[in-house]
């Protein structure tokens, strides 16, 4: 019987999660996801083949649990910092920067094992990241309500904000990256109609 990391069985399980994880990260940033097995996970977590069957049943099944595990973990700090923020247009640049320095620093994404997994699959990592976009539309929902955005039909308006705030970052750091959340963020609101003062602080539309 395998040793018990832990205080009990369910501690010791996400402790293994952890490891395996980790393990993952540091050989898909080595190879690529396409050229790890299952095997090569195990080996690198130090666990054995057949322990490894009793946590994950196959590469799959262990991407997806890792895609899951890093979007909720990315989601709850995103939770905390937006509640942080007094009015929804410092909630957008807050989410911008969250996301643009995300997509710069980690690998793991829906196109990213998009080559890798099953249509099923595929359905699957979509479904991961559906609560990071209910936050930005929540956010939307919240400043087109409190007048800090004029009124646009949110299910045409969300997948081009989303496309824009996903495809600027890979790869940048430092001065680069910084500049590329400038950039980003003063498109994202000249874009959506948003109105600031001298100093940047958001002001409400007029009523209508």
């Amino acid at each position: 019987m395998p040793k018990i990391i832990g205080s009990s069985l369910e501690e010791h399980r996400e402790q293994m999660h952890d490891r395996i994880f980790s393990a993952l990260a540091r050989l898909a940033e080595e190879r690529g996801y396409a050229a790890l097995t299952l095997a090569d996970v195990a080996a690198r977590a130090g666990v054995s083949r057949t322990a490894m069957y009793n946590y994950f049943k196959d590469k799959e099944t262990l991407l997806l649990a890792h895609a899951h595990h890093e979007t909720q973990r990315y989601v709850d700090r995103l939770v905390r910092d937006l509640a942080a923020r007094s009015d929804p247009v410092d909630q957008l640049r807050a989410f911008i920067r969250m996301q643009l320095t995300e997509l710069a620093t980690q690998h793991l994404s829906a196109g990213a094992l998009s080559g890798v997994l099953s249509e099923a699959g595929r359905r699957q990592m979509y479904e991961h990241v559906a609560p990071l976009w209910d936050q930005l539309r929540d956010i939307l929902e919240r400043a087109m309500r409190e007048r800090y955005l004029p009124r646009e039909d949110l299910d045409v308006l969300m997948p081009v904000l989303a496309g824009t705030i996903s495809q600027r970052a890979a790869g940048l750091a430092g001065q680069r990256l910084e500049r590329a959340i400038e950039v980003t963020t003063a498109f994202v609101l000249r874009g959506l109609g948003a109105r600031l003062d001298r100093d940047g602080r958001p002001r409400r539309l007029p009523a209508s």
